[in-house]
Parts: structure tokens; sequence; C-alpha cells
């Protein structure tokens, strides 16, 4: 054979060579009709009749057909480009659409494969390089931009029109997932323990027991499991994000869609009159940065003040010679005796640990205590008639009012009148929302009485214990709620009297021993008794008699 045959076989053995490029837009077609498997064994069906040996297959999943930046692409053009010397590449594609749902795309596409000396083939579409092939081409690139298009418009459509029925139509957020429900399709339930996690977190700033939405990020990121970012940090915009989402309050909301504020099919993890509270905190407070030294390390900042100016004690850590760290309490205001003079933090932590010991009433007083919360909840449930029939009276009220106001807004023509209604309108569309709420929650208790009993209980009976164990979060809370005010510290005395919350200055004002519940009648004797005692006496009856009184012993409400 000669030199020149064999040059013209081995470049007809070169130009046999093909790739096939697959895309599907989302990761059901993966599985169903157009997905990546029934895509390539089309396109190596037309190599096979084409006598062509498929030698690489690039594939795009999930990914859309308006982009030019692809992987799968970028992968595939890059191997046209270093093997550009092997002889001219077939690329085979299943149909125009997967190569580009876009003109522009398209066109910027098809020549960087041309670019690379690639040639691009289809079993569906015949290409060319003459005017009428290239007129063909377009007309079907602008079809598949046409039909991209149109799809994205009848989902959108359909999801607004499902969002306006209260249906979340989107990805579930973290404490959701979807169920599909017979009747009704896919809806939005609750998903374990991330539900209960962004529920606490929610509640406990809507309380107060968390003060910032930097303490509610540190209670997300100390929950194990919890979605972080890739440093392991929950920042405080994700916290922010979680609080202010209407979602959780089982609200549905797409101010672009036109759609407004209004109760969605779901169950809310929150109610709507916490998530209002919440968003009333959010305005009324403005919080500082996060300081590095509020930490594990000085749990008692900002709890405990000087006893001498009553400013709030700081901390910091100071560096020995040996390059050891030390950490300290000490008051910072230069007009006190005490400036900078340090207290170990194992001094006043030894010293708040015992004062904690000594708040934890008897048994007696417990018991009593149980009792009268028992009363109160059982007089509340009681009561629900009369609740109900108020609140039927207040959002009959703002009934009235939503009705005129929509008159208003339907006879005026004023732009800045029509802003003015719509928002007072959507005002009491949310107010009317927090009512319909509360008239379904009246006299149903969410739980038993032992149960929510349980929690308060806990924290009563013995808070030192709750210290102990606790974490930094639940540590903070006891503070919170145990006491008042900030505990004024004496760097050489120790612990003052401190201002305790009211049901520890109730428990501990009562006296088990000596002590018991007054009669209605009061503590005045009767006239009658008046009268006898001021004859014996050889007095007017007038005279009122001298009251004995008895003389309390000190109170012994907490245990020693």
């Amino acid at each position: 054979m000669t030199l020149k045959a064999l040059t013209q076989k081995e470049s007809q053995a070169e130009a046999r060579k093909a790739v096939i490029y697959a895309r599907v837009s989302t990761v059901v077609q993966t599985t169903k009709g157009h997905g990546i498997i029934s895509q390539e064994t089309r396109c190596r069906e037309y190599a096979k009749g084409k006598g062509y040996e498929v030698v690489e297959v690039f594939a795009d999943k999930a990914v859309s057909g308006s982009l030019i930046d692809r992987p799968g692409m970028s992968e595939m053009l890059a191997f046209l480009d270093a093997n550009r010397d092997a002889g001219s590449f077939r690329v085979i594609i299943d149909d125009i659409s997967r190569i580009a749902r876009s003109i522009s795309a398209h066109l910027a596409l098809r020549e960087a494969i041309s670019a690379t000396g690639a040639v691009l083939e289809s079993p569906s579409v015949e290409f060319g390089e003459d005017s009428d092939s290239i007129l063909v081409e377009n007309l079907l690139a602008s079809v598949s931009q046409h039909q991209r298009q149109k799809n994205a418009e009848q989902v959108r459509n359909r999801m607004r029109a499902r969002m306006q029925n209260g249906y979340h139509t989107f990805f579930a957020p973290i404490g959701f997932k979807y169920e599909h429900v017979p009747g009704r399709g896919n809806m939005l339930t609750r998903d374990e323990p991330y539900a209960s996690i962004i529920e606490e977190a929610m509640n406990g700033f809507a309380s107060g027991r968390f003060a910032s939405q930097a303490e509610v990020a540190r209670f997300l990121e100390s929950q194990p499991g919890f979605r972080k970012n890739r440093f392991g940090k929950v920042t405080k915009e994700d916290a922010k994000r979680i609080l202010t989402r209407p979602l959780y309050a089982g609200l549905i909301q797409k101010a672009e869609w036109g759609i407004p504020l209004q109760e969605g099919q779901h169950d809310g993890l929150v109610s709507v009159e916490t998530f209002d509270r919440i968003k009333q905190r959010l305005k009324e407070t403005a919080y500082a940065p996060v300081r590095p030294d509020v930490s594990e390390a000085f749990v008692l900042r900002g709890s405990v003040a000087c006893g001498c100016c009553g400013e709030l004690l700081t901390s910091c850590f100071s560096k020995s010679k040996t390059g050891k760290r030390h950490p300290y309490y000490l008051c910072f205001n230069k007009a006190c005796d005490m400036h900078r003079k340090s207290i170990r933090r194992d001094v006043i932590e030894r010293d708040f640990d015992a004062l904690l010991a000594t708040m934890q009433p008897s048994r007696t007083l417990f018991d009593l205590l149980y009792r009268m919360m028992k009363k109160a909840w059982d007089m509340r449930l009681k009561t629900a008639g009369s609740m109900r029939k108020a609140l039927d009276k207040e959002m009959a009220t703002l009934k009235a009012q939503l009705s005129k106001l929509v008159d208003r807004l339907v006879e005026t023509s004023s732009p800045s009148v029509v802003d003015a209604l719509e928002g007072r309108i959507a005002d009491l569309e949310r107010q009317q929302l927090v009512l319909t709420e509360k008239r379904q929650n009246i006299g149903k208790p969410q739980g038993a009485f032992e149960e929510a009993f349980e929690l308060a209980g806990t924290f009563l009976a013995n808070p030192h214990k709750l210290w102990e164990k606790g974490d930094f979060t639940l540590r903070k809370t006891v503070l919170k709620l145990a006491f008042t005010r900030p505990i004024p510290y004496c760097r050489n005395e120790g612990f003052r009297t401190p201002e305790m919350a009211l049901p520890f200055k109730a428990l501990g004002a009562i006296s088990g021993d000596a002590s018991q519940m007054a009669d209605r009648k009061g503590f005045e004797p009767s006239r009658r008794l008046q009268t006898a005692y001021s004859l014996s006496r050889g007095a007017p009856s007038t005279t009122r008699p001298p009251v004995r009184r008895r003389v309390c012993r000190r109170p012994t409400g907490f245990a020693r």
C-alpha cells in the first residue's frame, strides 16, 4: 500500500471519531422520558448507523438551556480543543434544544463548537452551512426559545394560582418538608427535629429569652445537626431570615406576584401573634455587635454589677509572665473606688453558685404553688366563652372597618390615597388573622396542665440544678428569669441581696410553717366582738378596741 493511500485511510478513521453531548433541565428528567441515558442511547444508535466511534460522553444535569457557561459543555469544548490534532470530531446531540433554549446561547455555543474544528450532527436535525440550512437551524432555535419561555410562563401562572389558594410552591425551608396529601397535592409539614428547634428559637426571641438575633444564632448553632455554613456557623443574618419568614407562622406572601400576606394551608411552627411580637421586637431594639468576651468564658457578664458604684462589671483575660491567660471580672468606672481592681472569675462564680443554691423553695411551698397555678389554669378554661364573645365583637368591628375602607378604595382615584388605604387594609387583615387564630385556640390548651407545669416547676424547684447542667444559652436564661436587676457584688464581701423575680420573691416571702392563707373576712374582728370587748372593759361600745396583731416569724420559704 502506498503512503498516500495509508494517509487517506488514517484520515477516514480519524474523521469517524465522535463525542456525545446530553443535557436535562431538571433532576426529574434523569429518570423520565428525555433523561441523560435515553439521549445517550439515541445518539449511540445514530453514531453506529453512521459508523462513528464514540470516544467520550459529556452531560449537564439540571442545567437551564438559557445558560452558556455549563460544566459539561465547557469540559467538552476543552476536550475538542486539546484533541484538535487528532482530526475532526463529530459532536452528536439528540435534539437542537439540548444545545440551548435561547437564540443567543445557541449561536454562541454553535460558534464555539465550530472553532474547535468539530462538526455538529443530530438524528433529529440536519445541520448545514448553506443559507437554507442556517435559516432552518435559526428557526428551530427560535422555536426552542419560545417553548422554554412559554413553559416558564405556564409554570409561573400555575404556581401563582396555587399560592393564591394558600399553598407554598417553592423549596421547603428548613423545619418543613413536603408530604403528598390526597386531593390537595404536596403540602408543607413539620420536619423534626428542626421544626422544634426553630419553634423554640422564635418563641424564645418573642418572649425575651433571647435578647438579640446573635443569641438566637448561637442557640441554633449549638443544636446538633442544624444547618450551618461552610465555616460551621449560624450567622446573625441566618437567624434574622428565620425570624422574619412568614411561612413559619402559617402565612403565605409573594409581593412580586401580587400575593399579599394571607393565611396558608399549612400549619405554622409559631402563632401569628408570636410572629407579630417578633417583628415588633426587631423594630424596637437596635442590637450592638457581638462582643468576643460575651461567651461561656464569662457567663455572668452583663448580670453582675459593682457593689460600690452600681455599674456593670466587665471582664477580660490577663496574661501572666508565664504566658498563661487568667480570667477576671472588674469595674471600669473611673469614679469608683474599685476601679480596675480585678476579681478572679472562679471566686465570683463560686459565690454566685452558692447564692443560687439557696433559691430553692420548701416542698410545702412548692405544693402550694402547684395548687394555685392549677386553679388559675382551670379558671382560665372556664372563661373561654366570654373571651370568645369579646373576640367575635372585635372581629365584627374589624370587618366593618375593612368594608368601609374597600368602598373608599373603589371610589378614590388619587394614587397617594390608594397607597394609604391599601396599607391600612393590609394592617387590618393582619389583625384579623391574629384574632381568628386566638378565637380558634381559646379553650383549647396546648397540652395537659402537668406537662406545662413541669417546665416551669423544674426551674422554680431548683434553678441551681439547671445552672449546673445547662449550656451557655440556658444559663443566660436562668439569669434573666431569676433576677430582675443585675446583682451587686462587693470585692471583699461577695454578693449583696439580689432583686429576685416575682415567683422567687413570693416563694421566699411566704412562710410554710408559721403562715396560712387569710380568710375572706380579713384580719379585723367582727363588730359584735368589738362591742362585747368594749363592754367587758367598761368602755363605750363606740370605742374601737385595740387589735392584737400576730408577729410573724422570719420567712422560711427557701430551703436552708
